[in-house]
């Protein structure tokens, strides 16, 4: 993948993740490692919504957080997307945003039931940052939201959002809008009473193994990108 169809990927990106709710006014950011230089990400301007994202406005920065390159400010919230990158080199790109279900259930204490096909993705395979409420503007504290994010793709930041790492933004995209998917469903099936008996678990990993794949994470976020192209 060339530097432009990076970026091209993030723009299409931003414009899915606005048309899916994961929207919060400038709130929200994405970032994707620089092809060739892992120790560089391009990344969604402050200031922007995830649908203003252009090759222009786009800034590139390095994994101490700092801006390098690009006319447009840096989001102060930087830190969840350089540390998590710093510690974790599987991981090509990172999501920040402010769905309202992961929210509530990240206030009911984050625990995700197999309650749906999209939720076998994160039945105890979610992190739960429980420092602050408060924006992630210190490097210690990005570095705290990689620590509790782990080996995983989610961490529920509590009462405030969601950090997501993907091996590819095809795979940080469509995981980000699954787990949100995921949120509502339990969220809905909890508030109408007591759910029946959910699936041992390796009934869970067969789906597990079918919806996980690279494959369909590319074949989903292009549906996607085809969809938000024809509404412009």
């Amino acid at each position: 993948m060339t530097p432009a169809e990076a970026k091209g990927k993030l723009i299409d990106a931003g414009l899915i993740l606005e048309a899916e709710g994961h929207h919060d006014m400038t709130r929200g950011h994405i970032s994707v490692r620089v092809p060739g230089n892992p120790g560089l990400f391009y990344m969604k301007p402050h200031s922007h919504g995830f649908d203003e994202i252009t090759m222009e406005n786009i800034v590139t920065c390095n994994l101490e957080g700092e801006k390098v390159e690009g006319w447009a400010p840096r989001h102060s919230e930087v830190f969840i997307h350089s540390e998590i990158l710093k510690v974790r080199p599987d991981i090509t790109s990172v999501i920040h945003s402010h769905p309202d279900h992961a929210v509530a259930i990240s206030a009911l204490g984050g625990k995700i039931r197999a309650l749906s096909q999209p939720s076998v993705l994160f039945v105890d395979r979610v992190g739960t940052f429980t420092e602050t409420i408060d924006l992630i503007r210190r490097k210690d504290q990005g570095a705290g939201v990689a620590k509790a994010l782990g080996p995983h793709k989610v961490c529920l930041m509590k009462n405030h959002g969601v950090a997501i790492a993907g091996t590819s933004i095809e795979d940080a995209v469509i995981t980000a809008i699954m787990f949100e998917n995921a949120c509502r469903i339990q969220l809905l099936v909890e508030s109408a009473g007591k759910a029946a008996p959910e699936f041992p678990e390796e009934d869970l990993a067969l789906l597990r193994d079918k919806i996980a794949r690279h494959d369909q994470m590319v074949v989903n976020f292009d549906y996607l990108r085809r969809k938000v192209r024809r509404r412009r």
